[in-house]
Protein backbone atom coordinates (compact mmCIF):
# COMPACT_ATOMS: atom_id res chain seq x y z
CA UNK A 1 0.00 0.00 0.00
CA UNK A 2 1.10 3.55 -0.79
CA UNK A 3 -0.15 6.85 0.53
CA UNK A 4 -0.02 10.23 -1.18
CA UNK A 5 -0.39 12.54 1.81
CA UNK A 6 -0.88 16.26 2.21
CA UNK A 7 -2.50 17.04 -1.10
CA UNK A 8 -5.32 19.30 -2.25
CA UNK A 9 -8.08 18.00 -4.51
CA UNK A 10 -10.34 20.03 -6.78
CA UNK A 11 -13.90 19.44 -5.51
CA UNK A 12 -15.96 21.85 -7.64
CA UNK A 13 -15.61 25.41 -8.91
CA UNK A 14 -12.59 26.95 -7.16
CA UNK A 15 -12.97 24.80 -4.04
CA UNK A 16 -10.20 22.52 -2.84
CA UNK A 17 -10.16 19.93 -0.07
CA UNK A 18 -7.14 18.62 1.83
CA UNK A 19 -6.85 14.86 1.49
CA UNK A 20 -4.72 11.73 1.46
CA UNK A 21 -4.96 9.07 -1.26
CA UNK A 22 -4.37 5.37 -0.54
CA UNK A 23 -3.39 3.34 -3.58
CA UNK A 24 -1.38 0.55 -5.14
CA UNK A 25 -1.58 0.38 -8.93
CA UNK A 26 -5.14 1.61 -8.57
CA UNK A 27 -6.78 4.00 -6.13
CA UNK A 28 -8.12 2.31 -3.00
CA UNK A 29 -9.44 5.21 -0.95
CA UNK A 30 -9.55 8.98 -0.76
CA UNK A 31 -9.59 10.33 2.81
CA UNK A 32 -10.50 13.98 3.25
CA UNK A 33 -8.70 15.78 6.05
CA UNK A 34 -10.82 18.90 6.54
CA UNK A 35 -13.64 20.94 5.09
CA UNK A 36 -13.49 22.62 1.68
CA UNK A 37 -11.24 25.64 1.19
CA UNK A 38 -11.84 28.40 -1.35
CA UNK A 39 -8.90 29.07 -3.65
CA UNK A 40 -8.93 32.78 -2.82
CA UNK A 41 -8.26 31.92 0.82
CA UNK A 42 -4.99 30.13 -0.01
CA UNK A 43 -3.89 31.83 -3.23
CA UNK A 44 -1.30 33.74 -1.21
CA UNK A 45 1.59 31.58 0.09
CA UNK A 46 1.43 32.94 3.62
CA UNK A 47 -2.35 32.57 3.85
CA UNK A 48 -1.99 29.02 2.58
CA UNK A 49 0.63 28.20 5.20
CA UNK A 50 -1.52 29.48 8.06
CA UNK A 51 -4.70 27.69 6.98
CA UNK A 52 -3.08 24.35 6.22
CA UNK A 53 -1.08 24.43 9.46
CA UNK A 54 -4.39 24.04 11.33
CA UNK A 55 -5.18 20.68 9.72
CA UNK A 56 -4.69 17.84 12.23
CA UNK A 57 -1.73 15.55 11.57
CA UNK A 58 -2.38 12.01 10.41
CA UNK A 59 -0.60 8.78 11.24
CA UNK A 60 -0.03 6.21 8.52
CA UNK A 61 0.54 2.44 8.53
CA UNK A 62 4.19 1.65 9.22
CA UNK A 63 4.24 -0.66 6.20
CA UNK A 64 2.93 2.02 3.81
CA UNK A 65 5.15 3.79 1.30
CA UNK A 66 4.28 7.42 2.01
CA UNK A 67 4.78 10.19 -0.57
CA UNK A 68 4.48 13.72 0.75
CA UNK A 69 2.52 15.94 -1.65
CA UNK A 70 3.56 19.05 0.32
CA UNK A 71 0.09 20.50 -0.19
CA UNK A 72 0.31 20.58 -3.97
CA UNK A 73 -2.81 20.22 -6.07
CA UNK A 74 -3.22 16.56 -7.03
CA UNK A 75 -5.08 16.16 -10.30
CA UNK A 76 -5.79 13.01 -12.30
CA UNK A 77 -2.86 12.30 -14.59
CA UNK A 78 -3.25 14.58 -17.58
CA UNK A 79 -4.28 13.13 -20.94
CA UNK A 80 -2.97 14.62 -24.18
CA UNK A 81 -5.40 13.29 -26.76
CA UNK A 82 -3.57 14.49 -29.89
CA UNK A 83 0.16 13.86 -30.29
CA UNK A 84 2.57 12.84 -33.04
CA UNK A 85 5.35 10.82 -31.40
CA UNK A 86 6.44 9.26 -34.74
CA UNK A 87 7.41 5.76 -33.56
CA UNK A 88 7.83 3.88 -35.80
CA UNK A 89 8.49 6.23 -38.67
CA UNK A 90 9.82 9.76 -38.64
CA UNK A 91 12.01 9.24 -35.58
CA UNK A 92 14.63 11.69 -36.78
CA UNK A 93 12.06 14.33 -35.76
CA UNK A 94 10.62 12.79 -32.59
CA UNK A 95 10.27 9.42 -30.89
CA UNK A 96 8.38 7.85 -28.03
CA UNK A 97 11.48 7.63 -25.83
CA UNK A 98 11.98 11.41 -25.74
CA UNK A 99 8.41 12.63 -26.15
CA UNK A 100 6.88 10.32 -23.54
CA UNK A 101 9.39 11.49 -20.94
CA UNK A 102 8.63 15.09 -21.88
CA UNK A 103 4.95 14.23 -21.36
CA UNK A 104 5.69 12.87 -17.89
CA UNK A 105 7.68 15.96 -16.95
CA UNK A 106 4.61 17.93 -18.02
CA UNK A 107 2.18 16.04 -15.79
CA UNK A 108 0.84 13.80 -18.56
CA UNK A 109 0.28 10.10 -17.83
CA UNK A 110 -1.57 9.10 -21.03
CA UNK A 111 -1.19 10.21 -24.64
CA UNK A 112 -3.26 9.32 -27.71
CA UNK A 113 -0.97 9.04 -30.72
CA UNK A 114 -2.08 9.93 -34.23
CA UNK A 115 -1.96 7.35 -37.06
CA UNK A 116 -0.57 9.53 -39.83
CA UNK A 117 3.02 10.04 -38.66
CA UNK A 118 3.72 6.37 -38.14
CA UNK A 119 5.27 4.21 -40.84
CA UNK A 120 3.30 2.24 -41.77
CA UNK A 121 0.32 4.46 -40.88
CA UNK A 122 -2.22 2.93 -38.51
CA UNK A 123 -4.95 2.27 -41.09
CA UNK A 124 -5.42 -1.45 -40.42
CA UNK A 125 -4.98 -3.93 -37.58
CA UNK A 126 -1.74 -5.34 -38.99
CA UNK A 127 -0.10 -1.90 -38.94
CA UNK A 128 -1.40 -1.37 -35.42
CA UNK A 129 0.36 -4.56 -34.32
CA UNK A 130 3.58 -3.31 -35.91
CA UNK A 131 3.28 -0.09 -33.96
CA UNK A 132 2.70 -1.97 -30.72
CA UNK A 133 5.79 -4.08 -31.36
CA UNK A 134 7.87 -0.97 -32.06
CA UNK A 135 6.79 0.58 -28.76
CA UNK A 136 7.81 -2.25 -26.45
CA UNK A 137 9.73 -0.75 -23.50
CA UNK A 138 9.91 2.67 -25.14
CA UNK A 139 7.29 4.77 -23.33
CA UNK A 140 7.33 6.40 -19.91
CA UNK A 141 3.57 7.01 -20.03
CA UNK A 142 0.54 5.00 -21.06
CA UNK A 143 -0.66 5.37 -24.64
CA UNK A 144 -3.73 4.84 -26.76
CA UNK A 145 -3.98 5.12 -30.55
CA UNK A 146 -6.06 6.75 -33.21
CA UNK A 147 -6.77 4.69 -36.28
CA UNK A 148 -7.06 6.42 -39.63
CA UNK A 149 -8.64 6.37 -43.07
CA UNK A 150 -6.78 7.67 -46.12
CA UNK A 151 -7.72 8.07 -49.75
CA UNK A 152 -5.16 5.51 -50.98
CA UNK A 153 -7.19 2.75 -49.37
CA UNK A 154 -10.61 4.04 -50.44
CA UNK A 155 -9.53 4.54 -54.06
CA UNK A 156 -7.42 1.38 -54.09
CA UNK A 157 -10.38 -0.93 -53.69
CA UNK A 158 -9.52 -1.97 -50.13
CA UNK A 159 -12.37 -2.97 -47.83
CA UNK A 160 -12.15 0.12 -45.64
CA UNK A 161 -15.25 -0.77 -43.65
CA UNK A 162 -13.60 -4.05 -42.62
CA UNK A 163 -10.41 -2.21 -41.66
CA UNK A 164 -12.40 0.23 -39.52
CA UNK A 165 -14.19 -2.59 -37.69
CA UNK A 166 -10.93 -4.45 -37.03
CA UNK A 167 -9.19 -1.35 -35.70
CA UNK A 168 -12.16 -0.57 -33.47
CA UNK A 169 -12.08 -4.10 -32.06
CA UNK A 170 -8.33 -3.69 -31.46
CA UNK A 171 -9.03 -0.71 -29.21
CA UNK A 172 -8.32 2.51 -31.13
CA UNK A 173 -10.14 5.53 -29.71
CA UNK A 174 -11.42 6.73 -33.09
CA UNK A 175 -10.43 7.47 -36.69
CA UNK A 176 -8.48 10.41 -38.13
CA UNK A 177 -9.14 11.85 -41.58
CA UNK A 178 -7.96 14.96 -43.40
CA UNK A 179 -9.80 17.46 -45.54
CA UNK A 180 -6.33 18.59 -46.62
CA UNK A 181 -3.09 16.74 -45.97
CA UNK A 182 0.54 17.46 -46.75
CA UNK A 183 1.58 13.84 -46.18
CA UNK A 184 1.98 11.56 -49.20
CA UNK A 185 1.70 8.53 -46.88
CA UNK A 186 -1.69 9.67 -45.55
CA UNK A 187 -3.65 11.59 -48.15
CA UNK A 188 -6.86 13.54 -47.65
CA UNK A 189 -10.45 12.63 -48.50
CA UNK A 190 -13.08 14.51 -50.48
CA UNK A 191 -16.19 15.63 -48.61
CA UNK A 192 -18.15 12.79 -50.24
CA UNK A 193 -15.52 10.28 -49.09
CA UNK A 194 -15.67 11.75 -45.59
CA UNK A 195 -19.45 11.37 -45.61
CA UNK A 196 -19.18 7.71 -46.61
CA UNK A 197 -16.38 7.11 -44.10
CA UNK A 198 -18.43 8.65 -41.28
CA UNK A 199 -21.27 6.25 -42.10
CA UNK A 200 -18.82 3.33 -41.87
CA UNK A 201 -17.39 4.56 -38.55
CA UNK A 202 -20.78 5.20 -36.93
CA UNK A 203 -21.49 1.53 -35.98
CA UNK A 204 -18.30 1.48 -33.90
CA UNK A 205 -19.65 4.29 -31.71
CA UNK A 206 -16.28 6.01 -31.98
CA UNK A 207 -15.52 9.50 -33.29
CA UNK A 208 -14.10 10.58 -36.61
CA UNK A 209 -11.46 13.23 -35.94
CA UNK A 210 -11.00 15.67 -38.79
CA UNK A 211 -8.32 18.17 -39.77
CA UNK A 212 -10.69 20.83 -41.06
CA UNK A 213 -9.33 23.27 -43.65
CA UNK A 214 -11.00 23.41 -47.05
CA UNK A 215 -8.61 21.97 -49.62
CA UNK A 216 -9.87 23.92 -52.63
CA UNK A 217 -9.69 27.28 -50.87
CA UNK A 218 -6.22 26.58 -49.45
CA UNK A 219 -4.69 25.19 -52.63
CA UNK A 220 -6.10 27.82 -54.98
CA UNK A 221 -4.80 30.66 -52.80
CA UNK A 222 -1.50 28.92 -52.10
CA UNK A 223 -0.81 28.26 -55.76
CA UNK A 224 -1.51 31.87 -56.73
CA UNK A 225 0.73 33.24 -53.99
CA UNK A 226 3.61 30.84 -54.59
CA UNK A 227 3.48 31.34 -58.35
CA UNK A 228 3.76 35.07 -57.67
CA UNK A 229 6.91 34.40 -55.62
CA UNK A 230 5.30 35.29 -52.29
CA UNK A 231 7.04 33.09 -49.73
CA UNK A 232 6.21 35.07 -46.59
CA UNK A 233 4.41 34.03 -43.42
CA UNK A 234 1.63 36.42 -44.47
CA UNK A 235 1.09 34.39 -47.64
CA UNK A 236 0.96 31.13 -45.69
CA UNK A 237 -1.63 32.53 -43.31
CA UNK A 238 -3.65 34.05 -46.13
CA UNK A 239 -3.88 30.65 -47.81
CA UNK A 240 -4.83 28.84 -44.60
CA UNK A 241 -7.42 31.41 -43.62
CA UNK A 242 -10.30 31.63 -41.17
CA UNK A 243 -12.59 31.15 -44.15
CA UNK A 244 -10.87 27.87 -45.08
CA UNK A 245 -11.40 26.45 -41.60
CA UNK A 246 -14.99 27.68 -41.34
CA UNK A 247 -15.89 26.23 -44.75
CA UNK A 248 -14.56 22.80 -43.82
CA UNK A 249 -16.20 22.86 -40.40
CA UNK A 250 -19.52 23.75 -42.03
CA UNK A 251 -19.27 20.80 -44.42
CA UNK A 252 -18.44 18.47 -41.54
CA UNK A 253 -21.45 19.65 -39.56
CA UNK A 254 -23.55 18.55 -42.56
CA UNK A 255 -21.87 15.15 -42.31
CA UNK A 256 -22.78 14.92 -38.63
CA UNK A 257 -26.40 15.77 -39.46
CA UNK A 258 -26.63 13.35 -42.39
CA UNK A 259 -25.00 10.34 -40.73
CA UNK A 260 -25.51 10.75 -36.99
CA UNK A 261 -21.82 9.86 -36.60
CA UNK A 262 -19.63 11.42 -33.94
CA UNK A 263 -17.50 14.17 -35.50
CA UNK A 264 -14.54 15.67 -33.66
CA UNK A 265 -12.78 18.73 -35.09
CA UNK A 266 -9.11 18.75 -34.14
CA UNK A 267 -6.97 21.81 -33.28
CA UNK A 268 -9.72 24.39 -33.78
CA UNK A 269 -8.27 27.86 -34.36
CA UNK A 270 -11.08 30.27 -35.25
CA UNK A 271 -14.17 31.99 -33.89
CA UNK A 272 -16.01 31.31 -37.16
CA UNK A 273 -15.39 27.56 -36.87
CA UNK A 274 -16.39 27.61 -33.22
CA UNK A 275 -19.74 29.28 -34.01
CA UNK A 276 -20.62 26.52 -36.48
CA UNK A 277 -19.74 23.83 -33.94
CA UNK A 278 -21.75 25.54 -31.22
CA UNK A 279 -24.80 25.70 -33.49
CA UNK A 280 -24.45 22.02 -34.40
CA UNK A 281 -24.25 21.09 -30.71
CA UNK A 282 -27.33 23.21 -30.00
CA UNK A 283 -29.16 21.32 -32.75
CA UNK A 284 -28.32 18.02 -31.08
CA UNK A 285 -25.63 16.72 -33.43
CA UNK A 286 -22.79 14.61 -32.01
CA UNK A 287 -20.02 17.14 -32.52
CA UNK A 288 -17.01 17.92 -30.34
CA UNK A 289 -13.79 19.87 -30.73
CA UNK A 290 -10.44 20.66 -29.14
CA UNK A 291 -7.95 23.50 -29.31
CA UNK A 292 -4.26 23.95 -28.46
CA UNK A 293 -2.16 26.29 -26.28
CA UNK A 294 -0.71 28.14 -29.26
CA UNK A 295 -4.18 29.19 -30.45
CA UNK A 296 -4.95 30.43 -26.94
CA UNK A 297 -1.80 32.54 -26.58
CA UNK A 298 -0.51 33.73 -29.93
CA UNK A 299 -1.96 35.70 -32.83
CA UNK A 300 -0.58 36.42 -36.28
CA UNK A 301 1.06 39.55 -34.87
CA UNK A 302 3.56 37.20 -33.22
CA UNK A 303 4.89 36.17 -36.64
CA UNK A 304 6.55 39.59 -36.69
CA UNK A 305 8.90 38.31 -33.99
CA UNK A 306 11.74 36.75 -35.97
CA UNK A 307 12.97 34.85 -32.91
CA UNK A 308 9.86 32.65 -32.83
CA UNK A 309 8.29 33.15 -36.28
CA UNK A 310 9.30 29.77 -37.72
CA UNK A 311 8.75 27.96 -34.43
CA UNK A 312 5.14 29.16 -34.41
CA UNK A 313 4.24 27.65 -37.77
CA UNK A 314 1.44 25.08 -37.59
CA UNK A 315 -1.48 23.98 -39.74
CA UNK A 316 -3.88 25.62 -39.27
CA UNK A 317 -1.95 28.75 -38.30
CA UNK A 318 -2.82 30.89 -35.28
CA UNK A 319 -5.40 33.55 -36.07
CA UNK A 320 -6.42 36.88 -34.49
CA UNK A 321 -7.30 38.39 -31.12
CA UNK A 322 -11.05 37.78 -31.54
CA UNK A 323 -10.38 34.13 -32.32
CA UNK A 324 -8.15 33.71 -29.29
CA UNK A 325 -10.76 35.30 -27.02
CA UNK A 326 -13.54 33.16 -28.48
CA UNK A 327 -11.57 29.96 -27.90
CA UNK A 328 -11.09 30.79 -24.21
CA UNK A 329 -14.84 31.38 -23.92
CA UNK A 330 -15.49 28.11 -25.74
CA UNK A 331 -13.41 26.27 -23.16
CA UNK A 332 -15.30 27.92 -20.30
CA UNK A 333 -18.77 27.18 -21.71
CA UNK A 334 -17.81 23.59 -22.66
CA UNK A 335 -18.28 24.03 -26.43
CA UNK A 336 -14.63 22.96 -26.63
CA UNK A 337 -14.08 19.65 -24.83
CA UNK A 338 -10.39 19.87 -24.00
CA UNK A 339 -6.96 21.24 -24.83
CA UNK A 340 -4.44 19.07 -26.70
CA UNK A 341 -1.00 19.96 -28.06
CA UNK A 342 -0.86 18.43 -31.55
CA UNK A 343 2.72 17.76 -30.39
CA UNK A 344 4.93 17.58 -33.49
CA UNK A 345 8.67 17.96 -33.13
CA UNK A 346 11.55 18.15 -35.55
CA UNK A 347 15.21 19.09 -35.70
CA UNK A 348 14.86 22.89 -35.70
CA UNK A 349 18.27 23.43 -37.28
CA UNK A 350 17.19 21.39 -40.30
CA UNK A 351 13.49 22.18 -40.64
CA UNK A 352 12.76 25.48 -38.88
CA UNK A 353 15.31 27.82 -40.46
CA UNK A 354 14.22 28.40 -44.08
CA UNK A 355 13.56 31.95 -45.27
CA UNK A 356 10.85 30.46 -47.49
CA UNK A 357 7.95 30.08 -45.06
CA UNK A 358 6.22 27.47 -47.22
CA UNK A 359 9.22 25.18 -46.64
CA UNK A 360 9.33 25.55 -42.85
CA UNK A 361 8.18 22.44 -40.99
CA UNK A 362 4.80 23.03 -39.35
CA UNK A 363 4.64 21.75 -35.80
CA UNK A 364 5.28 22.57 -32.14
CA UNK A 365 6.55 20.10 -29.50
CA UNK A 366 4.19 21.15 -26.72
CA UNK A 367 3.43 18.06 -24.61
CA UNK A 368 5.68 19.25 -21.79
CA UNK A 369 4.08 22.70 -21.50
CA UNK A 370 0.31 22.20 -21.80
CA UNK A 371 -0.52 21.51 -18.14
CA UNK A 372 1.39 24.42 -16.57
CA UNK A 373 0.22 26.66 -19.43
CA UNK A 374 -3.46 26.04 -18.78
CA UNK A 375 -3.15 26.53 -15.03
CA UNK A 376 -1.06 29.66 -15.55
CA UNK A 377 -2.89 31.33 -18.43
CA UNK A 378 -6.35 29.90 -17.79
CA UNK A 379 -6.95 29.31 -14.09
CA UNK A 380 -4.54 31.79 -12.52
CA UNK A 381 -5.72 34.57 -14.85
CA UNK A 382 -9.39 33.92 -14.18
CA UNK A 383 -10.42 32.62 -17.62
CA UNK A 384 -11.25 29.20 -16.15
CA UNK A 385 -12.05 27.95 -12.69
CA UNK A 386 -10.07 25.13 -11.11
CA UNK A 387 -12.64 22.43 -11.85
CA UNK A 388 -12.82 23.45 -15.53
CA UNK A 389 -9.03 23.40 -15.83
CA UNK A 390 -8.75 19.86 -14.49
CA UNK A 391 -11.59 18.65 -16.71
CA UNK A 392 -9.96 20.18 -19.79
CA UNK A 393 -6.63 18.52 -19.02
CA UNK A 394 -7.78 15.03 -18.10
CA UNK A 395 -11.38 14.12 -17.27
CA UNK A 396 -13.10 15.14 -20.51
CA UNK A 397 -10.73 13.27 -22.81
CA UNK A 398 -11.00 10.09 -20.73
CA UNK A 399 -14.79 10.27 -20.91
CA UNK A 400 -14.99 11.15 -24.61
CA UNK A 401 -12.63 8.39 -25.74
CA UNK A 402 -13.71 5.61 -23.40
CA UNK A 403 -10.51 5.37 -21.35
CA UNK A 404 -12.42 3.88 -18.46
CA UNK A 405 -9.51 3.50 -16.01
CA UNK A 406 -8.26 7.05 -16.47
CA UNK A 407 -9.27 10.60 -15.65
CA UNK A 408 -10.59 10.45 -12.08
CA UNK A 409 -9.25 10.37 -8.56
CA UNK A 410 -11.71 7.82 -7.31
CA UNK A 411 -11.51 4.21 -6.03
CA UNK A 412 -10.95 1.70 -8.81
CA UNK A 413 -9.27 4.13 -11.21
CA UNK A 414 -5.58 3.93 -12.11
CA UNK A 415 -3.36 5.66 -9.57
CA UNK A 416 -2.31 8.33 -12.10
CA UNK A 417 -1.58 11.72 -10.54
CA UNK A 418 0.10 14.98 -11.43
CA UNK A 419 1.16 17.17 -8.50
CA UNK A 420 0.88 20.86 -9.39
CA UNK A 421 2.48 23.64 -7.37
CA UNK A 422 0.21 26.65 -7.90
CA UNK A 423 2.43 28.88 -5.77
CA UNK A 424 5.61 28.56 -7.81
CA UNK A 425 6.86 29.97 -11.13
CA UNK A 426 9.03 28.59 -13.90
CA UNK A 427 10.39 30.19 -17.05
CA UNK A 428 10.12 28.21 -20.29
CA UNK A 429 13.54 27.56 -21.80
CA UNK A 430 13.93 25.42 -24.91
CA UNK A 431 17.30 24.15 -23.70
CA UNK A 432 15.53 22.51 -20.75
CA UNK A 433 12.96 20.65 -22.84
CA UNK A 434 12.93 16.85 -22.88
CA UNK A 435 11.48 16.26 -26.36
CA UNK A 436 13.88 15.40 -29.16
CA UNK A 437 13.62 18.78 -30.89
CA UNK A 438 14.26 21.54 -28.36
CA UNK A 439 12.37 24.59 -29.60
CA UNK A 440 9.21 26.45 -28.64
CA UNK A 441 7.45 29.71 -29.43
CA UNK A 442 6.76 29.94 -25.67
CA UNK A 443 10.44 30.69 -25.00
CA UNK A 444 10.87 32.87 -21.88
CA UNK A 445 7.18 32.77 -20.95
CA UNK A 446 6.79 32.52 -17.17
CA UNK A 447 4.33 29.86 -16.06
CA UNK A 448 2.83 30.54 -12.62
CA UNK A 449 2.29 26.82 -12.03
CA UNK A 450 4.84 24.00 -11.91
CA UNK A 451 4.48 20.22 -12.25
CA UNK A 452 6.32 18.80 -9.24
CA UNK A 453 5.77 15.08 -9.70
CA UNK A 454 3.97 12.66 -12.03
CA UNK A 455 2.78 9.24 -10.89
CA UNK A 456 1.72 6.48 -13.30
CA UNK A 457 -0.27 3.53 -11.94
CA UNK A 458 1.19 4.07 -8.48
CA UNK A 459 4.82 4.72 -9.39
CA UNK A 460 6.62 8.05 -9.61
CA UNK A 461 7.89 8.40 -13.18
CA UNK A 462 11.65 8.79 -13.51
CA UNK A 463 14.29 8.12 -16.14
CA UNK A 464 15.08 4.64 -14.83
CA UNK A 465 11.79 3.01 -15.76
CA UNK A 466 9.74 2.88 -18.98
CA UNK A 467 6.49 1.33 -17.76
CA UNK A 468 3.99 2.85 -20.20
CA UNK A 469 1.51 0.41 -21.71
CA UNK A 470 -1.18 0.34 -24.39
CA UNK A 471 -4.63 1.39 -23.23
CA UNK A 472 -7.55 0.02 -25.21
CA UNK A 473 -10.59 2.23 -25.72
CA UNK A 474 -12.77 -0.88 -25.46
CA UNK A 475 -12.00 -1.49 -21.79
Amino acid sequence: MKVLKNILLSVGGNDLQPADIYFSGVIKEVRYRSEKIDWDDIADKEKKRKILAKIPKETYPKTADVIDGKWSLAMPGAIDAHVHFNTPGFEDREDFDHASFAAAVGGVTTVIDMPCTSLPPVTNARNLRKKLNALKNRSYVDFAFWGGVRSEDIRGGIDVEKQIAALSDAGVVGFKVYVISGMPEFSDLTYDEILNTAAMIKPTGKPMAVHAEDKTLVENKRNRLRNAGNNSWQAYCEARSVRAEAKAVGELMKTAEATGARIHIVHLSSHAGLKKIKLAQKNGFSVTTETCPHYLYFTQDNFNNDAIKNYLKTAPPVKFEKDKDALWKGLADRTISFVTTDHAGCNPRKEKTSENFWEVYGGIPGVEHRVPFLFSEGFKKGKLNLEQTVRLLSINAAELYGLSSKGKISPGYDADFALINLWKEKTVKSRNMHSKGKFTPFENLIFSAVVEKTILRGNVINKSRKSGKFISANK
